[in-house]
């Protein structure tokens, strides 16, 4: 394991402490929570994403939230949903949604999960928008392929997301490009055991790199979900090359991320596309944005310093 990824994973496991998540929340003004989420309300998600729109950006949004553990909850985090989609119709907005299904109850049950995606769906259908199906940990895998593809059958404005850093996504990825449905590729951001998760960076980034090549070379729609400048340089020089039409693909990045190099690439005239969350219950995306970039983890202790 690099020492890249042992940080990552050290991240990852201090997360699940109590004593950290209490100091995290107590001190988050100081350590610039804020800096990678758009507020606490949808109003504040609707501001940020007029203010990205007109430099070109578009985006997805994201109610912060997962693991859902009753009923209840996952119906008002479905509830908040389609409000979302509502409000982004009703403010004209270029903006689709991003959704984990343990928000939606997936580990309460699938056919609860399943009706709450589908009032979420027909919200969707009115004004034809494009939701996206986050993937979660490799042990969600399955079940959030599953719950993808009996929405698939009713409503084909809908895709989700695969992550190099799995032995398996080759595979998922072909049966995905064979059905049709538009994937984003990330690296991944869970703590994953060796046995189904490449430990080393290079790795990673190969298996990105070669799962991005696919979907060009097949046409097959690709959302390039990262901040990794080597990466956005080889699919830059790929697309020049080989003379791929821009449409068959967009960048994307997160909110707070990288902000300068987002416009960079809308003024060259890519389709880019910011990741940006709301919400209250930010704590564990926070925490596995630190884990992902060690430059975040930089920001965060040069903040602490200067206090």
């Amino acid at each position: 394991m690099d020492s890249t990824q042992f940080l990552r994973q050290s991240i990852l496991r201090f997360a699940g402490s109590p004593s950290v998540s209490r100091f995290v929340h107590r001190h988050d003004k100081t350590l610039g929570a804020r800096r990678f989420f758009a507020g606490p309300t949808l109003a504040d998600a609707i501001r940020t994403i007029r203010q990205l729109n007109a430099v070109g950006i578009v985006a997805t949004l994201d109610h912060l939230g997962e693991s859902v553990t009753n009923v209840e909850e996952a119906r008002v985090q479905a509830d908040a949903y389609v409000d979302v989609l509502h409000a982004i119709a009703d403010a004209k907005v270029a903006a689709n949604v991003s959704i984990k299904l343990t928000q939606m109850g997936l580990d309460v049950g699938r056919e609860e999960c399943l009706a709450n995606m589908r009032r979420i769906v027909d919200a969707a259908r009115v004004s034809g928008n494009f939701i996206r199906i986050d993937m979660e940990d490799s042990h969600h895998v399955d079940a959030t392929l599953d719950v993808l593809f009996a929405l698939r059958r009713d409503y084909e404005r809908i895709g989700t997301v695969l992550q190099s850093y799995l032995y398996r996504t080759k595979s998922d990825l072909e049966r995905l490009i064979a059905a049709g449905i538009p994937v984003r590729i990330v690296k991944g951001a869970y703590l994953e055991p060796e046995s189904v998760a490449f430990p080393q960076k290079a790795d990673v980034d190969r298996s990105y790199l070669e799962l991005v090549d696919t979907c060009l070379k097949l046409g097959h729609p690709v959302a390039i979900a990262t901040h990794d400048e080597a990466i956005i340089g080889a699919i830059e020089a790929w697309v020049k090359e080989r003379q791929i039409p821009r449409d068959r693909f967009e960048f994307q990045m997160l909110y707070g991320i990288r902000s300068a190099r987002q416009r960079e690439l809308a003024a060259a005239g890519y389709k880019v596309r910011c990741y940006v969350p709301y919400g209250t219950d930010w704590y564990a995306y926070f925490m596995r944005r630190l884990a992902e970039r060690p430059a975040n983890l930089g920001f965060v202790l040069r903040s602490l310093w200067r206090q």
